[in-house]
């Protein structure tokens, strides 16, 4: 069984779902097992893969904003793998009360090599178009990118990722991930096993103080950032003094666990959002979040 093609294709499929900032996730590599990465018939090297998944989420999050207005959502994906290294990945978006169906979409290249047994490195290119009738509600079209490090310790696996958001002007963000991957032994005739996890994520990034002639101070993401609605984002108010700087825009921890056999993984992932900027007049979230998804590997 292709464990690692497995996680692979999560990381793949999960990568377009970076939507939800809690699921960053190329698993590190002291995570593999060894098991040969090959077809069953005649040992050769399997080049290409194929992979379809579908999911739902109680929140979706994208780097500190809710870009699902803190509505459930539903996805479906395909994931589309060359040399285990190369994913270009596609995937489709409900949410809840708002129409049409298909409230957007996404287009994601994601590359992934390992130097070693500590060192690797990834990178990767997503694109999100929304229907036209829910751009002044939901989010304008945008593409964000970014580069990877991944540092295994052994018993911490450590990423450092650096990001652009670009929607007619540029945004920097910066996210370091700290987790531990670990797995059961197989069983069920050595075709399935228990996988988890948890982890802990710190996002960086541009945040706004605003400072009233009271006295009073709130903290907020930038408005650079926001492809998220057109229209202005707020009013210059006189005697307000505003104030940029880059820092800690969010922490959030959660545990995925999942259940795979053979050709089919179940993946549960509770996790907990704890944002470090003011919630009055942002469209940020706190608090727990869920997500489920399923994935099958076609071939």
């Amino acid at each position: 069984m292709e464990r690692k093609m497995i996680r692979v294709c999560i990381a793949g499929c999960v990568m377009m779902l970076q939507a939800v900032s809690f699921s960053i996730s190329a698993q590190p590599v002291s995570g593999s097992v060894a098991v040969s990465d090959t077809a069953v018939s005649g040992g050769k090297e399997s080049i290409h893969s194929f992979y379809a998944g579908t999911g739902f989420g109680s929140n979706m999050l994208y780097l500190g904003t809710t870009i699902s207005q803190d509505h459930g959502f539903g996805y479906a994906s395909a994931s589309y793998g060359l040399r285990d290294k190369l994913y270009l990945t596609a995937a489709g978006y409900t949410i809840s009360n708002f129409t049409p169906f298909t409230a957007f979409y996404s287009l994601g290249l994601n590359f992934s090599h390992a130097f070693n047994s500590w060192f690797d490195i990834s990178s990767g290119v997503s694109r999100y178009n929304v229907a036209e009738s829910l751009r002044d509600t939901l989010f304008s079209n945008f593409t964000y990118a970014d580069a990877t490090l991944g540092f295994d310790w052994r018993i911490l696996y450590s990423k450092v990722s650096v990001g652009g958001l670009f929607a007619g002007g540029g945004q920097l963000y910066l996210q370091t991930r700290h987790s531990r991957y670990f797995e059961t032994p197989s069983f069920a005739r050595d075709k399935a096993f228990f996988s988890f996890d948890p982890y802990v994520n710190v996002l960086f990034g541009n945040m706004v103080s605003i400072e009233t002639t009271g006295g009073v101070i709130e903290t907020t993401v930038s408005p650079g950032y926001r492809p998220w609605r057109r229209q202005d984002q707020g009013t210059i108010t006189p005697g307000t003094r505003y104030s940029e700087t880059f820092g800690v825009m969010e922490i959030d921890f959660g545990v995925p666990i999942a259940f795979s056999y053979d050709f089919l993984t179940l993946e549960i992932e509770p996790g907990y959002v704890i944002p470090l900027y003011s919630e009055t007049g942002t469209s940020g979230t706190k608090g727990f979040l869920l997500m489920a998804s399923i994935f099958f590997r076609i071939f």
